[in-house]
């Protein structure tokens, strides 16, 4: 892999003005604003799903955040935060879907790893959440995608074991509203915000 210094560019400039360095990320180099921004206009599905605008990764989290509090109203605020940033690397890295994500391999999830640490630790959490913690995250982020999956992107329910491997995962009931990404990119930094306060 490349390293920053080198004569390959690993480093992406961001609307901030920060350098968030692929190789190397700083903690220093994250704005709420940035991830905000960036995952508004990221579409889940590969924007392949109904409707004038794609479902973002910013409204995506948002719901997947929703599905937490609901299954723990008591959840802790930095575990709801925790939550709200679980996709957070998808700003810079983009939302690859789940095939390409298995022909690419572990040198994209290194990345995405240390990107994910980077983001924890800007905002103050374990730079490696908890066991159970990063479990009931990947349980919402399930419950999220079977729903967006039969929902927008036209799955049928029986599809959701034998095709996504989500065996045993209900979605939600309808409607799933679509933002436009304006409007997912105000609530997604509110809820940053609020959290993170």
């Amino acid at each position: 892999m490349a390293k920053a210094g080198t004569d390959v560019r690993v480093w992406q400039r961001m609307l901030s003005g920060r350098r968030l360095d692929l190789a190397d990320p700083s903690p220093f180099d994250i704005e709420p604003e940035d991830i905000a921004l960036g995952l508004s206009r990221q579409h889940r599905w590969n924007g392949q799903t109904r409707g004038e605008h794609g479902f973002s990764v910013a409204q995506h989290s948002l719901l997947v955040l929703e599905i937490m509090r609901a299954a723990d109203p008591a959840l802790e605020r930095r575990w709801q935060l925790a939550a709200l940033l679980h996709d957070a690397p998808e700003y810079v890295l983009h939302d690859l879907i789940t095939p390409l994500k298995n022909l690419v391999g572990d040198v994209f999830r290194s990345v995405e790893d240390r990107l994910l640490r980077a983001v924890h630790l800007r905002f103050a959490l374990p730079a490696v959440l908890p066991a159970e913690v990063k479990k009931a995250i990947k349980v919402a982020d399930r419950v999220a995608a079977a729903t967006e999956a039969v929902h927008l992107a036209g799955f049928r329910e029986d599809e959701l074991g034998p095709v996504l491997g989500l065996k045993g995962i209900k979605p939600l009931p309808p409607p799933l509203e679509v933002w436009p990404s304006r409007l997912a990119c105000q609530r997604y930094l509110d809820a940053v915000k609020a959290l993170s306060a």
